[in-house]
């Protein structure tokens, strides 16, 4: 009985081919959204979990400089001798022209076993390593961009990332120009007892415990957040499909439910094959996604990959690996997404006495009761985002805020169209007008689930397009004030750098210093500036509150300015007093906007910057001169001072540059819009679709008493474009509201900042004339074929037992 019974379900699909495919795409679309975001996101956290393994720094204690300051070789022979086991490195940047090789320098003989790569310094390869020319161990694609530059011999190794390379300390001392100085110590575990403290054997150093998290981790956290966000979205917007499909089905198998069920299978027994067809279904269609995912994932990464290097200095592979959790995730969303969108028509079937399926209308009652639950549900959810908003933080709140939103949203779009569809049949008296508009109220519960995931597909483009066409215009007014000076100029050393200073005496408006030092502010890690005197400052510095004597303390070294960031994240507020690495404190005068930066940072005087860090680095300026002089100073000091390119750059490059990583920023968001849009669109079509076929009862009628089908052609175009002409304009005040969300609240959250709201009504028109146009995308294979009907189709309509 059951191999009869699952057999006679199977056989609605082998007769409705075209739906099967429409419920295996959807499903499988929606599992490649979700597994490709997720594909991404582990092969960056698995990119931070190898750089936070990088010298046992998830594992091991590390001391530095309490100043940010190099360490003196001198105190690490100090630590030695007092019986530490601590093993020194240096890192820096060296500049190879256009690439960038993060170099790590370590001393293989001290170093612990736990911070040392299984392939660097082996047995075999320790002489080399340590004796001149030495080894630089790279990644192979590292090994490949630095091919033919003037190094030490490359060695590949499977263990560092790309752009990281790691040689012998007094190599990397050498490479770096960096003689004598240390970056941390690396202290091995099992110390002996008794040992003095750090702080008295080399004050000004600090021990820090190992990070098992890691610091990239925790930066990214929110771009991984925001991309889990899209892609969920995506899946979401895909599961409308699967919802409708199978929907769609359970409705035209209401015969053979009242079959099955007169022929003696129990309700529990039909449920359970219902359920293992859905399995199966599932099973095929999230492997299906899941492959779809790695190619998603493939195309995307690169982008990501070039965000995350231009944010947050984090470097990730440009390729995917196969990684079990993200496939596994993949296969049991898609499990969960289609049980999900099947629990109500499966609970139906269960539930509904033996002959209810067979009456025509009792499946669409079923239906309609569900619109009062909808409307409470919608304003349930209206009034829990509310409280959130105005009472919750935290990035996780900022997040369930935008859920809310957008499901209250969708889950009241049904209910406002079936009310708008009552008031314009009651208000229309002429009899085809009104049969018109009863007719689309009686399609409106097929058509919900498509139209709801159009719903959201738009809210997110207009909610995602204003937050970034908000984001783009701010920045680049932003850009405008911080790079107020024409040309940047940095120095190889300290010796050139006082030979520029001099040289430059006379021939620009002023040179102002770009120094700093990093160190930990308020127990987390921040960089500080010193900013000269100049009106360049005063004039161009977009502060967001100040004292009324703002510049004049910073000058005398008694104010500070602080990030935006900085002042959100501690609550600190003009007047309040500040803590600087060495342990001196000055007052916060003044907080400035500093949008793409996720650490805190602070700005002090310039003199007070040399006085309290003698050590700083004094190799960069920013050089204020006529626009037009900009070209021949910078040939002028290029023959001087055998600078490289990258060391001399002007205002309008690094303008695009910094524009350049906006919109590689935003890059993947864009993408994920339009597939989500893309998504919805085939929602759309496959309801159409289905229901195309079971709309000749309706039709036959009125072709009948005398209209054409070209007639009837016009009437379903027009239905079709005026939901979604309603559903667009349901969309724009919940896509606005997503935006305030996204600037106000999770923007807030996850990077420290607020950004002004601004309206672009020339991107909502762009974006209806793109929802209309998929609306009628969608209608046009139905809409052929009822074009194409014969008129026996639509005769053999009165002799059908409906």
């Amino acid at each position: 009985m059951r191999r009869t019974a699952m057999s006679a379900l199977l056989s609605h699909w082998r007769r409705r081919p075209l739906q099967l495919v429409m419920l295996l795409l959807g499903l499988s679309l929606a599992t490649a959204l979700w597994s490709g975001v997720q594909a991404i996101n582990a092969e960056a956290r698995a990119s931070y979990d190898r750089a936070a393994a990088t010298l046992g720094q998830d594992r091991l204690d590390r001391i530095v400089s309490g100043t940010g300051a190099p360490i003196a070789q001198s105190e690490f022979i100090a630590l030695r001798r007092a019986g530490w086991l601590v093993s020194p490195v240096i890192e820096g940047t060296l500049r190879l022209g256009p690439t960038r090789l993060h170099l790590i320098g370590i001393d293989p003989l001290t170093m612990p076993a736990e911070g040392m790569a299984g392939d660097i310094g082996a047995t075999n390869d320790l002489l080399a390593f340590l004796t001149p020319p030495g080894l630089l161990y790279v990644s192979a694609e590292t090994a490949e961009r630095l091919s033919g530059q003037s190094l030490p011999p490359l060695k590949v190794s499977a263990s560092l990332l790309a752009g990281i390379g790691m040689t012998d300390i007094g190599t990397a001392q050498q490479l770096l120009g960096k003689p004598g100085e240390i970056s941390q110590l690396i202290v091995a575990r099992g110390q002996r007892q008794g040992l003095p403290p750090v702080e008295q054997i080399a004050p000004g150093l600090v021990a820090k415990a190992p990070d098992a998290q890691g610091d990239l981790a925790r930066l990214t956290d929110s771009f991984h957040l925001n991309l889990t966000a899209f892609g969920f979205l995506a899946f979401a917007v895909g599961l409308f499909i699967v919802y409708s499909a199978i929907g769609l089905a359970f409705e035209q198998r209401r015969a053979t439910f009242r079959t099955l069920r007169s022929l003696g299978l129990p309700a529990t027994t039909l449920t359970g094959l219902l359920l293992a067809e859905l399995v199966g279904f599932s099973i095929i269609a999230g492997i299906a996604g899941v492959l779809l995912g790695y190619l998603v994932g493939s195309v995307l990464l690169p982008g990501v990959a070039a965000t995350l290097q231009g944010l947050y200095g984090a470097s990730v592979p440009g390729t995917l690996t196969l990684r079990p959790q993200w496939w596994a995730s993949g296969l049991a969303i898609a499990l969960f997404g289609t049980l999900a969108a099947a629990a109500q028509s499966l609970w139906r079937v269960w539930r509904m006495p033996l002959l209810a399926p067979a009456q025509p209308r009792a499946w669409a009652r079923a239906s309609e009761s569900g619109l009062r639950l909808q409307a409470a549900a919608a304003i349930g959810l209206f009034v829990a985002t509310i409280a959130l908003a105005v009472f919750g933080s935290g990035l996780v709140v900022g997040f369930s805020v935008l859920g809310g939103l957008l499901l209250g949203a969708a889950l009241l779009l049904p209910v406002l169209l079936a009310l708008f569809l009552a008031l314009m049949q009651r208000l229309t008296r002429r009899p085809i007008a009104e049969w018109f508009w009863a007719d689309t109220r009686q399609q409106l519960p097929g058509l919900s689930l498509a139209l709801m995931a159009l719903l959201l597909a738009l809210s997110a483009n207009i909610g995602v397009g204003t937050m970034v066409s908000s984001f783009r215009l701010t920045f680049t007014g932003w850009l405008d004030q911080r790079l107020a000076a024409e040309l940047y100029v940095t120095a190889r050393d300290e010796a050139q750098a006082a030979d520029l200073r001099t040289w430059l005496t006379g021939r620009v408006d002023a040179a102002l210093p770009i120094w700093s030092v990093s160190g930990e502010v308020r127990g987390a890690p921040a960089e500080i500036f010193g900013v000269a005197d100049d009106p360049t400052y005063r004039g161009n510095w977009p502060l967001l509150a100040r004292a009324p004597d703002t510049w004049d303390r910073v000058a005398t070294g008694t104010g500070a300015l602080i990030n935006e960031q900085l002042s959100r994240r501690d609550g600190l507020v003009i007047g309040d007093s500040l803590m600087l690495p060495g342990g001196w404190t000055t007052t916060v005068t003044g907080v400035y906007s500093d949008y793409g930066n996720p650490l805190p940072q602070v700005m002090i005087g310039i003199d007070a910057l040399t006085t309290h860090y003698p050590d700083v680095a004094r190799l960069r300026y920013g050089l204020r001169l006529p626009s037009d002089n900009v070209g021949a100073l910078s040939e002028a000091l290029r023959e001087r001072f055998d600078l490289p390119p990258e060391n001399l750059v002007d205002q309008a490059s690094l303008k695009r540059r910094s524009l350049d990583i906006f919109e590689q920023t935003f890059s993947v968001t864009a993408a994920l819009n339009i597939l989500t849009l893309g998504v919805a669109g085939l929602a759309m079509f496959a309801s159409l679709m289905t229901l195309s076929t079971m709309r000749l009862p309706q039709l036959a009628p009125i072709w009948a008493m005398g209209l054409t089908r070209r007639q009837l052609i016009l009437l379903e175009l027009a239905r079709t474009l005026v939901l979604a002409a309603i559903t667009l304009l349901a969309a724009l005040p919940v896509g606005l509201g997503l935006a305030w969300v996204l600037l106000s609240v999770v923007n807030v959250e996850a990077f420290g900042w607020q950004l002004p709201m601004h309206i672009f009504p020339a991107d909502w028109v762009r974006l209806a004339a793109l929802a209309l146009a998929a609306s009628l995308l969608s209608a046009f294979i139905p809409l052929r074929q009822l074009a194409a009907i014969s008129p026996s189709d639509l005769l053999k309509v009165f002799a059908n037992e409906r």
